[in-house]
């Protein structure tokens, strides 16, 4: 969904260090310090407007949180969230996740959240999914062992790519989902993508996988 554009969310971002890391691989193995208590670190990746990170770190405040999201004129809205919620324990992080390997050390996160991410339909473009192997490979390398991956998404066709990425790669089907919202998961926090594609009928796929 095309995004409208922030011109000023730059100098917002700016503004707010205490919630937006403004140099995040100056914290590579130290992110313990960045935080007011030592806790269990999780990451989202596309974080996009922050419901979801800013609900985990109200209901979880035994854990940290870092939101990670490209486009500015997104995750300005994520941090008007945390502004008003005054959370401690998130941060928010304006990068590529391409990079994650130089903002975290091995063993320095403990859980990868995948909300909804961009299916990139077309089979050429397999590579950008953020559940390819490379990323798996990439998350691998910043994970604690037997770390996790937890992926929702309302895309049938992205969410069956992805068991099979994950199955290859050799991680451990934890728990699968294929209708979320009619299961007995409970502790649910839900997207603004999640509500939306809901609302509109669409059955919301869940899985969570381990390392070995």
């Amino acid at each position: 969904m095309r995004q409208r554009n922030k011109p000023w969310a730059k100098e917002k971002l700016a503004e707010y260090p205490q919630y937006v890391i403004q140099s995040p691989d100056q914290w590579k193995g130290k992110w313990h310090e960045v935080f007011e208590k030592n806790q269990p670190l999780h990451i989202e990746i596309g974080t996009g407007k922050g419901r979801f990170i800013s609900g985990m770190a109200k209901a979880n405040p035994d854990i940290n949180y870092i939101g990670i999201e490209l486009q500015d004129s997104v995750i300005v809205t994520a941090l008007d969230h945390i502004i008003e919620a005054e959370l401690p324990n998130v941060k928010l992080m304006n990068v590529n996740a391409n990079d994650l390997h130089t903002f975290f050390e091995k063993g320095e996160v403990d859980r990868v959240y995948l909300n909804f991410s961009d299916p990139w339909p077309k089979s050429r473009h397999a590579k950008r999914r953020l559940t390819y192997k490379t990323f798996l490979k990439t998350y691998e390398e910043i994970l604690v062992d037997q770390g996790e991956i937890h992926f929702k998404t309302d895309n049938q066709g992205l969410f069956e790519y992805s068991l099979t990425s994950f199955s290859e790669y050799g991680l451990l089907l934890k728990y699968v989902s294929l209708d979320l919202h009619n299961s007995n998961f409970d502790g649910n926090i839900m997207t603004e993508y999640e509500e939306k594609f809901s609302n509109k009928g669409n059955r919301i796929y869940r899985c969570e996988v381990q390392y070995r």
